[in-house]
C-alpha cells in the first residue's frame, strides 16, 4: 500500500464513523424526540441533509476546475463538518425544545454543505491520486472500519452500557466532530499532483450540463443511478412493515443499526474489490439484490406476514448490503469512466440530478400513508430490476485502458 492509499482509507474511514455516529435517520431523529423538538423539525433531517449535501455542488465544481490543487477543499469541507457537529451537540446540551431542534438542524445545514465540497472534489483527487483497479478498495476499506466502530457504538446502546440519554449522544456527536477535524488534517498531507485547470471552460449552464448531452455513457450511468435510488429510500419502508411490533424504542432501533453495520462490515471491502473488477457488473448484482428483497418483502406483507423485529432487521441487512453495492458501483464506475478532464463537473452534475430525485421521492409516503408500504416496496422491486436492465447497457470502464 501507498502513502496515499493509505492516505484516503484514514481520512475516509474517520468522515464515515464520524457520519456513522450522527446518522440523521436514527441518531439525530431520537435525539430531537427526546429533547423535545416538535416533530416536523424531525422530518426536515433527512431531506436538509441529503439536498445540502447534492445541490451545490455544481457552484463548487466551477470553483474546482480553476485550481490546481483540490485537496484543501475536501479538507476544508472535513473541518467545516466537525464545528457543526460542535454546534449540534452543544445545542443539545445548553438547549431543548424548539430552540434545540432549529439550533441542531441549522448545523446540519451547514454540515450538510460542507459535505457537498468534499463529494464534489473527492472523486477528481481520487482519480489522480489512487491507480485504477484499487480505487473501489478505497472506500470499501474505509467503509469496513468505519462499520465496526459504528457496530461497537450499537451494541453499547443496545446493552445499555452507555445510557439512553441525550447528553450521552451529545458527547458522541461532540466525538465525530473531532473525527472530522482529523480527518480533515489526515488530507492536508495527501501528495496531491497538480491538475489541469479549465478557467476558459464555459460556466453557463449549457456548458455545465455538457456531458449529460453529449456523453451516452454518462446518460446511461445517470438512468442506473437513479433507478438505485431505491435501495436508498427503501429502509423506511422495511421499517414500517413492522407496523405496531416494534420494541420499546431504542431496543428495536439498536437492532437496526447492528443489522445495518454488521451488512456494511460484511460486504462493504468486497463490493469495492467486486466494483475494481468491474464497476458494471457490480451495480447489475446490487439491483439483483435489492429487487429480490423488496419483492418479498412487498409479498409478504401483502399476506400479512411482514414480521416482527427480527424478521425486519434480516430486510434491512440485505437492504444495506445492495445499498453498499449500487454506492460502491457507481463511485468506482464515475471515478474510472472517461470524463474528459471534467470529474468535478461529472461528479456534481449527477449529484445534483440524484439529489432532485431523492426530494421527489418524498411522495412514496404519500403512496404509504394511502395504500401501505407493500406498494412502496413492490414499485422499488421494479426499479430496481430495471436498474439491472440500464445497468448492462454501461461499458466495462475497468478495461478501458
Amino acid at each position: 500500500m501507498n502513502k496515499a492509499f493509505i492516505t484516503h482509507v484514514s481520512a475516509l474511514a474517520l468522515t464515515k464513523t464520524a457520519d456513522g455516529l450522527i446518522n440523521p435517520k436514527l441518531v439525530l431523529a431520537w435525539l430531537l424526540n427526546a429533547l423535545g423538538a416538535p416533530g416536523y423539525l424531525i422530518g426536515f433531517l433527512v431531506p436538509v441533509r441529503e439536498s445540502g449535501s447534492l445541490f451545490p455542488q455544481l457552484l463548487f465544481a466551477r470553483m474546482l476546475e480553476r485550481r490546481h490543487l483540490r485537496k484543501y477543499f475536501w479538507a476544508g469541507g472535513a473541518a467545516v463538518q466537525g464545528l457543526a457537529a460542535f454546534g449540534m451537540a452543544a445545542a443539545a446540551i445548553l438547549l431543548e425544545g424548539a430552540a434545540a431542534g432549529w439550533a441542531i438542524l441549522l448545523c446540519l445545514a451547514v454540515l450538510a454543505v460542507a459535505r457537498s465540497v468534499c463529494s464534489a472534489s473527492f472523486k477528481d483527487i481520487l482519480a489522480r491520486t489512487v491507480e485504477k483497479g484499487r480505487r473501489g478498495r478505497v472506500s470499501g476499506l474505509a467503509g469496513t472500519l468505519s462499520a465496526v466502530v459504528v457496530f461497537v457504538f450499537a451494541l453499547l446502546l443496545s446493552f445499555q452500557i452507555l445510557p439512553r440519554d441525550p447528553a450521552v449522544i451529545a458527547i458522541a456527536i461532540a466525538l465525530a466532530g473531532g473525527l472530522w477535524l482529523l480527518a480533515s488534517f489526515i488530507f492536508t498531507t495527501l501528495d496531491e499532483p497538480e491538475a489541469e485547470t479549465s478557467k476558459d471552460a464555459e460556466q453557463s449552464l449549457k456548458g455545465l450540463s455538457q456531458p449529460l448531452r453529449e456523453d451516452s455513457e454518462f446518460r446511461t450511468y445517470i438512468a442506473t443511478r437513479a433507478l438505485l435510488i431505491s435501495t436508498a429510500l427503501a429502509p423506511p419502508f422495511l421499517i414500517m412493515l413492522g407496523g405496531g411490533e416494534s420494541e420499546s424504542g431504542f431496543g428495536n432501533l439498536g437492532l437496526l443499526i447492528l443489522a445495518s453495520s454488521i451488512a456494511s462490515i460484511v460486504s462493504s471491502y468486497l463490493w469495492g474489490t467486486f466494483a475494481d473488477y468491474s464497476s458494471r457488473q457490480t451495480l447489475m448484482v446490487a439491483g439483483g439484490v435489492s429487487g429480490v428483497i423488496f419483492a418479498l418483502a412487498a409479498v409478504g406483507g401483502l399476506f400479512g406476514m411482514g414480521g416482527g423485529g427480527w424478521l425486519i432487521a434480516a430486510y434491512v441487512f440485505f437492504a444495506q448490503i445492495a445499498y453498499q453495492g449500487a454506492r460502491a458501483g457507481r463511485k468506482t464506475h464515475l471515478t474510472d469512466m472517461d470524463s474528459h478532464d471534467r470529474k468535478p463537473v461529472y461528479t456534481a452534475l449527477s449529484n445534483t440530478m440524484i439529489g432532485a430525485l431523492l426530494l421527489a421521492g418524498g411522495i412514496f409516503g404519500v403512496i404509504a400513508d394511502a395504500a401501505g408500504p407493500q406498494l412502496v416496496l413492490g414499485i422499488m422491486a421494479a426499479l430496481s430490476g430495471a436498474a439491472v436492465f440500464v445497468g448492462s447497457r454501461l461499458s466495462e470502464v475497468q478495461q478501458d485502458g
